[in-house]
């Protein structure tokens, strides 16, 4: 077992992945921390590369049973204000080195009840953690980021999942083209529903218990033209007061819930009191 207690050149790399997206990338890995996302990823089955823990104190019986889970995967002890560094100020006892998966659709089920959800150029990691969350919560199947976006795997995004994004699978491509590629190949009768302000139906009349694709356009400027023409439907969630419109995450987890809605109660058009 390794003991770190100066910021050498292994703790400047591992500092690095929290703000460098390309260091991340290259090295394929990324850092967690905290109880529910750590047991979530070892649950799930992620590789972990390296445990990391507090050289100052003893094992918690979750940080004992987890090491116990883990017998091949290095650990390495670390001096406590070191570990709060890469913690970002948490304190935590373990930070786990895990292993990033391929960015490949096929890693998202698809089959009669398929749920799936785009998020179109999203700026702000907290966001994507916060959809994937809710993609979780509400039961879909997978969550696809679109286009020049915030990382997945950026420590906001991660710590926002809290922990969900080891339970759905989260996939990054270049653009629309991959994802309507894939969508045709699985051949499943996907319906491709994007939200909009100026949608032509109201989201509770629109029958999500078939299988779907919701889209969720960026922060500020919504979906793109090219999703808006790729979409085979644009609905709208209905909206009063002085707001002009719902936070990107907001808005996901209004569609998610009423898509979860009709699927637990069988869609029907609803029917007038006394009719």
């Amino acid at each position: 077992m390794q003991r770190i207690s100066t910021r050498n050149a292994r703790f400047q790399v591992w500092q690095a992945y929290l703000g460098n997206r390309n260091k991340r990338q290259r090295a394929g890995e990324f850092l967690v921390h905290g109880v529910r996302p750590i047991s979530l990823a070892v649950d799930h089955g992620w590789p972990i590369r390296v445990v990391i823990h507090d050289a100052a104190r003893p094992l918690s019986s979750w940080a004992r049973e987890l090491m116990g889970r883990l017998p091949g995967v290095e650990r390495v002890a670390m001096e406590p204000e070191l570990l709060a560094e890469l913690g970002e100020k948490d304190e935590p006892e373990l930070i786990a080195v895990v292993e990033m998966p391929a960015d490949d659709l096929d890693r998202i089920p698809v089959g009669p009840d398929f749920l799936g959800v785009v998020f179109d150029r999203p700026t702000g990691p907290g966001n994507i953690g916060s959809i994937i969350r809710s993609a979780d919560a509400f039961g879909a199947s997978g969550v696809i980021v679109t286009g020049h976006a915030a990382d997945i795997y950026d420590p906001k995004a991660v710590r926002a999942t809290t922990g969900s994004l080891f339970a759905v699978p989260a996939v990054r491509v270049p653009s629309h083209r991959e994802v309507i590629d894939w969508v045709r190949r699985t051949g499943v009768p996907i319906v491709i529903a994007g939200t909009d302000e100026s949608g032509t139906v109201d989201v509770f009349d629109f029958d999500f218990t078939q299988p779907a694709l919701v889209l969720i356009g960026n922060e500020t400027s919504g979906l793109s033209s090219a999703w808006k023409e790729a979409a085979d439907y644009l609905v709208r969630i209905p909206i009063t007061g002085a707001a002009s419109s719902l936070n990107a995450a907001n808005a996901a987890t209004a569609v998610l819930y009423e898509v979860s809605r009709q699927r637990s109660h069988s869609f029907k058009t609803p029917v007038p009191p006394g009719a």
